[in-house]
């Protein structure tokens, strides 16, 4: 199995929490494709890389690390996992818990905190890429289903045929043609209704 892809986004002023995550993460056998100090820069990194996990501390110039998360999940370009220091712990703790499906991780870091928190975010963002990738499936079968139907009743007006004749004729078209059953279906009803439109000759 690959080994995650993880950008860290850090400040200058925080050199220990850089230095020890890079630590951790080396010794967690994570790959380190990149590192920022500020959240717009994390973000046009996040872009060009693509990491499987972003995991950036809470105060960031440019955009704090809930906008990153923010920006990062609603574009689908990868998970953040929030470092929260103690004291800032109420400020950032809620927030996260009530908007978006960000994960975080309490400061001070050590193997037993950080690694399953790595492995939950990444896991739960392809749970629910997973899941998206499902319902958006699912909505074009009953688009394709809905268009089909309707086609279907042109086909059956048109030329005196029954239903399975009709789908029939669909289906020969979709595969001697080699394009999608609601490729055809869209076809026969975007014929039908340009014949529906009046000739200007035949307007008065």
């Amino acid at each position: 199995m690959d080994r995650p892809r993880i950008l860290i986004v850090v400040g200058k002023a925080h050199q220990t929490l850089r230095c020890t995550l890079k630590q951790l993460l080396n010794r967690g056998g994570y790959h380190l494709i990149a590192e920022a100090e500020e959240g717009l820069q994390a973000l046009r990194y996040a872009r060009n890389y693509q990491p499987d996990l972003i995991i950036a501390e809470t105060n960031l110039q440019g955009i704090n690390a809930l906008e990153l998360g923010r920006v990062l999940f609603e574009d689908r370009i990868a998970p953040i996992l929030i470092i929260v220091n103690g004291s800032s712990r109420p400020t950032f703790v809620d927030p996260i818990q009530e908007s978006y499906p960000f994960s975080y991780v309490i400061e001070p870091l050590s193997d037993d905190k950080l690694f399953p928190a790595i492995a939950t975010s990444i896991s739960y963002y392809r749970h629910i890429r997973e899941l998206e990738s499902q319902v958006k499936s699912l909505h074009e079968k009953i688009e394709t289903r809905k268009l089909t139907e309707k086609a279907k009743g042109i086909l059956m007006k048109q030329m005196n045929i029954s239903e399975a004749e009709a789908y029939r004729i669909l289906q020969k078209q979709s595969m001697d043609r080699c394009i999608p059953l609601r490729k055809v279906a869209e076809a026969v009803i975007i014929n039908n209704d340009l014949k529906e439109i009046p000739r200007k000759d035949n307007i008065k």
